[in-house]
C-alpha cells in the first residue's frame, strides 16, 4: 500500500508539470514581453520587440525564454535584479514559490554579465582567455619607461575594415565602399587606427598587429641579404660567431610586382648566427639608400628556428639617436615586424641603419637575419581576371599607395600562405579580402597555446578587433549609432584553453559601453546604443580568440558623420576602444589597470639664462577616467634639423635644459602613469642667435581642431570645405574629395552613384 501511494505521488507530482493550470497565462506573456521591451528599449535603440518566445517548468522553476532581442541588453548586476524582480511582480500567484529563470541567447541573462562588472568575481571553474608570455614578441628597450597596469605583454591583432581591391568583374582597382560624406570607409576607418587607436595601445605596452600596411610614407626600401634593387646596401662582420646561410628559403626581393600565388619569403634566402653571451659581437647590418628625407616605418624580418633566441637585439640609427630593441625570434618568423617611425635623411649616412647583434643573454642559441622594410610605398601585387579565356589580360598594379589597399595584397606581400589571402584562388578578391583577416589571425597565433592545432607564426594573440563603419540613413537627422557584433557557436563553443567563446560578448559589451558612455558624455547625450549582434560575420566566426566587430557609426548617415569627421570625436572614440580592450584584458588577467593620461596642457618655455630654457606644464584633468592621472613625465628633445630623441624621464611639471649658441632646440612633453603614456604635446623650440639684436616671441594662438562646415536645411544638407576644410590632428588620410550632391532625397544607386553625400575623388 505504501508503495501504491508513493508511485501516486510521484505521477501526480510529474504530471504537475504539464497540467494547463501551470502554464504561464497569455496575459502575463504579454504584460511581461511589454515589461522587458521597455527595459530594452531604455538601454539600447530596439527594432522590434522583447518576446518570450516559450516557457518550461521544471520542479519548481519556471524558465522563460526570450527572443535574441533580449539579449541586446547590456546587463549588469543591477538591472539583472531589477529584472527579476518586476517580472516576478507579474507572475500568477501559482508561481510564487518558484524559482525564476530568464534566458536568452542560449544563456540565463545573469550569465551574460561580463566578468569585469559582477560584484562576485567569476567562478574558480570558469576559463579566463589568459596566455603566460614572458617575452613579448617586440620589447622597446630605449623606452624610459615600461608600463605596469597597462598592456604589457599583451598582443593585440586589429584591422580597420576595407581598402583598394581588384574588381575582376570590372577588370578594374576599386573601392569596396562608396565615396561618400569626403571619405570613404576604406579610408575611413584608418583614421581612427592609424593615428589614434594604435599609438594608444602600443603607448599602453601592447604589440598590435594589423594585416594593413600602416605607414603612409609613399616610399619603400628594401634591404636584404641577396639582392637589393638600389643603392642600399646590406653588410656584416663576423666576431666569434661566423654568419651562415639557412638551409630552408627566406625572403628575396627580385621583382617589381607580384602576381598570383608569388611568395617573395620563399624565394630567397636568410642568414643565422649562433649566440654569444661574451666576446666579440658578430653584426648584420642594413645601410638604406633613403630617397627623401622624411619619416618611415622600419619593419625588419627573420627566420623562426629550432634554437630560436628571444633576445635579438636590434639597434635602429636615425636622426634622433639610436634606437634599441629585443625581439623575441621564436614568434614572428617570416614576416614583416613592426619596429617604429623614425626620421631619416636622404640618401646613406650612418644615421640611417639598422643593426643586429647576436649578443644574448643566453650562448648556443641561433639569431637570424633577413630583409629589411623602410616606408610604406606603392602596391606591387598585380592583378588580372582569373579566366580560362584566350584573351590574355595583362596583370595591373593599382597604382595607390600601399596603405589604401585592402587586406588581401599586403598580407602577400608580408609572406602569408596563399590559403590565408586567397581562399578563392585568385578567383574573387573582395571575398578573399575579408576572409584573409580573421583567417590572418588564426595564422598570426598558429603554434601558440592560443591555437597549438594549426601551423603558424606562434604568437600568443590575446584578442583580435575589427573596426568598420556601417552604412544606413535616416530622414530625421537623428543618430544610427554603434552596433557590436561577435560570434560564439564555432569550434565548439570554446577557445583552445577550454574558455568560453562567449567572451567575445563580454569584451563586445565593454568597448560598445564605453564607446556610447563616452561619446554621450563628451560630445552627443543621444548617441543611439544598438544591439550586441550573435551573427556567423566571418570576421567575428573564424579567430580563435576572443574578437570584436565594431560598426562605429553609419558612414552614410549625416547626423552620425557630423560627428565621424570631428577629429576631437575621432580621438575619444578610439581612447574608449582602448579603455574597453584594457578593461577586458584586466578581467582575464586578474590584473588591476590604469588608463594612461591625456595630454598635457598650458604649455610655456621662456629663456631663464642666457642659454638655459625652462619648459612647463599642466596635467590635463580626464573627468571620464579616475585612474588616468599623470605621475611622471617624458621630454623628448630635437636639436636642429635633428629629430627628437627617446625622451628623459621627469618627475615635476617642469624642466630645464642648457642649448648652444646659433642652434634651434625643440621640446614636447608626455605624461606617464602605470597605464603607459599620453599622447604627445605640441612643440616649442628655442634658440639664441649669435649678435642677437633682440628677442622675438611666437604666441601659439591657433590649437583649433575640427571637422569641415556643415549646413543643415529642409532639402539640402551636406559638409561644404570650400568654406572651412576643418583641421585634422596633423593629417587627414581619410579625405577623398569634395561632396558634390547635396539633395537629401537622391538615393543611392551603387558606388559610383552614392546618392545623398556623393563626394568627389
Amino acid at each position: 500500500m505504501k508503495t501504491f501511494f508513493a508511485c501516486l505521488l510521484l505521477m501526480l507530482c510529474c504530471l504537475s508539470q504539464i497540467l494547463p493550470a501551470q502554464e504561464l497565462p497569455q496575459n502575463s506573456r504579454e504584460e511581461i514581453d511589454r515589461l522587458l521591451t521597455s527595459i530594452a528599449r531604455k538601454e539600447v535603440a530596439l527594432r522590434g520587440i522583447v518576446k518570450i518566445d516559450s516557457v518550461a517548468t521544471e520542479r519548481n522553476e519556471l524558465i522563460l525564454f526570450t527572443n535574441i532581442n533580449c539579449s541586446y541588453i547590456p546587463f549588469r548586476e543591477d538591472n539583472v535584479k531589477m529584472i527579476y524582480n518586476e517580472v516576478r511582480t507579474l507572475l500568477p500567484s501559482e508561481f510564487a514559490k518558484y524559482k525564476l529563470q530568464i534566458r536568452t541567447d542560449n544563456r540565463l541573462i545573469e550569465e551574460l554579465i561580463p566578468s569585469f562588472f559582477r560584484y562576485k568575481k567569476s567562478n574558480k571553474k570558469e576559463k579566463t582567455f589568459a596566455n603566460k608570455v614572458d617575452v613579448p614578441l617586440v620589447t622597446r628597450l630605449s623606452a624610459p619607461y615600461a608600463p605596469q597596469n597597462g598592456l604589457q605583454n599583451r598582443h593585440i591583432a586589429l584591422w580597420q575594415s576595407h581598402g583598394y581591391y581588384y574588381e575582376a568583374k570590372l577588370t578594374r582597382w576599386e573601392w569596396q565602399r562608396a565615396r561618400i560624406f569626403q571619405t570613404v570607409e576604406d579610408l575611413y576607418t584608418q583614421s581612427y587606427v592609424l593615428p589614434y587607436l594604435v599609438p594608444m595601445l602600443e603607448n599602453a605596452g601592447a604589440n598590435v598587429l594589423l594585416p594593413r600596411e600602416r605607414d603612409t610614407q609613399l616610399h619603400e626600401i628594401i634591404i636584404d641579404n641577396d639582392t637589393c634593387l638600389n643603392r642600399s646596401l646590406y653588410a656584416e662582420s663576423t666576431g666569434a660567431k661566423r654568419w651562415q646561410t639557412g638551409d630552408t628559403s627566406g625572403f628575396a626581393h627580385l621583382r617589381e610586382q607580384y602576381i598570383d600565388f608569388e611568395n617573395p619569403f620563399r624565394e630567397g634566402t636568410f642568414r643565422f648566427a649562433e649566440t654569444i653571451r661574451k666576446g666579440e659581437e658578430s653584426f648584420a647590418e642594413w645601410i638604406p639608400d633613403i630617397p627623401q628625407a622624411g619619416r618611415y616605418a622600419v619593419y625588419i624580418s627573420y627566420k623562426t628556428v629550432n634554437r630560436s633566441t628571444d633576445d635579438a637585439i636590434y639597434t635602429v640609427h636615425h636622426k634622433g639617436g639610436i634606437s634599441r630593441f629585443r625581439i623575441n625570434q621564436q614568434m614572428g618568423g617570416g614576416t614583416w615586424i613592426y619596429l617604429g617611425h623614425f626620421a631619416f635623411g636622404t640618401g646613406r649616412s650612418d644615421d640611417a641603419r639598422i643593426v643586429l647583434s647576436n649578443k644574448s643573454a643566453k650562448a648556443g642559441r641561433v639569431v637570424t637575419a633577413d630583409a629589411v622594410k623602410i616606408g610604406g610605398g606603392y602596391g606591387n601585387i598585380a592583378r588580372r581576371i582569373a579566366t580560362d579565356s584566350i584573351i590574355d589580360y595583362p596583370y595591373e598594379l593599382s597604382g595607390y599607395p600601399r596603405f589604401t589597399e585592402a587586406a588581401r595584397y599586403w598580407l602577400q606581400w608580408t609572406g602569408m600562405p596563399d590559403s590565408i589571402y586567397s581562399d578563392s584562388h585568385g578567383n574573387n578578391d573582395y571575398t578573399d579580402d575579408y576572409k584573409s583577416r580573421g583567417l590572418w589571425v588564426n595564422y598570426l597565433a598558429g603554434g601558440s597555446a592560443v591555437n597549438p592545432e594549426e601551423k603558424g607564426l606562434n604568437i600568443p594573440l590575446d584578442i583580435a578587433f575589427a573596426f568598420h563603419s556601417d552604412a544606413g540613413t535616416t530622414l530625421n537627422d537623428s543618430i544610427i549609432g554603434t552596433l557590436g557584433i561577435f560570434q560564439t557557436s564555432s569550434y565548439d563553443g570554446v577557445f583552445a584553453n577550454g574558455a568560453s567563446r562567449y567572451l567575445s560578448r563580454d569584451l563586445t559589451d565593454l568597448i560598445q559601453t564605453q564607446i556610447v558612455n563616452d561619446i554621450r558624455a563628451l560630445h552627443e547625450p543621444e548617441w543611439s546604443r544598438r544591439g550586441m549582434w550573435n551573427q556567423s560575420y566571418f570576421e567575428a566566426r573564424v579567430p580563435r580568440v576572443p574578437t570584436m566587430l565594431l560598426e562605429l557609426l553609419s558612414h552614410q548617415n549625416f547626423a552620425d558623420m557630423r560627428y565621424g569627421l570631428d577629429p576631437r570625436f575621432r580621438f575619444t572614440a578610439s581612447r574608449a576602444i582602448y579603455k574597453g580592450m584594457l578593461r577586458f584584458l584586466a578581467s582575464q588577467y586578474n590584473r588591476e589597470y590604469v588608463v594612461q593620461p591625456l595630454p598635457v596642457n598650458e604649455m610655456s618655455l621662456r629663456f631663464i639664462g642666457e642659454n638655459e630654457i625652462e619648459l612647463t606644464w599642466q596635467p590635463a584633468d580626464d573627468p571620464l577616467e579616475p585612474t588616468a592621472k599623470a605621475d611622471k613625465y617624458i621630454v623628448y628633445k630635437r636639436v636642429g634639423e635633428g629629430d627628437f630623441d627617446n625622451g628623459t624621464l621627469v618627475n615635476t611639471r617642469s624642466f630645464r635644459a642648457v642649448q648652444s649658441t646659433g642652434t634651434i632646440y625643440s621640446y614636447k612633453v608626455t605624461a606617464l602613469n602605470d597605464g603607459g603614456e599620453s599622447f604627445p604635446s605640441e612643440i616649442l623650440s628655442a634658440a639664441r642667435a649669435f649678435d642677437e639684436k633682440g628677442t622675438v616671441l611666437v604666441v601659439n594662438g591657433f590649437d583649433r581642431i575640427s571637422a569641415p562646415a556643415d549646413f543643415v536645411a529642409d532639402s539640402i544638407a551636406g559638409f561644404y570645405d570650400a568654406l572651412d576644410h576643418g583641421v585634422p590632428y596633423k593629417e587627414d588620410i581619410s579625405y577623398i574629395g569634395s561632396m558634390k550632391e547635396f539633395r537629401r532625397s537622391v538615393p543611392w544607386m551603387d558606388d559610383d552613384a552614392s546618392g545623398f553625400g556623393d563626394s568627389r575623388s
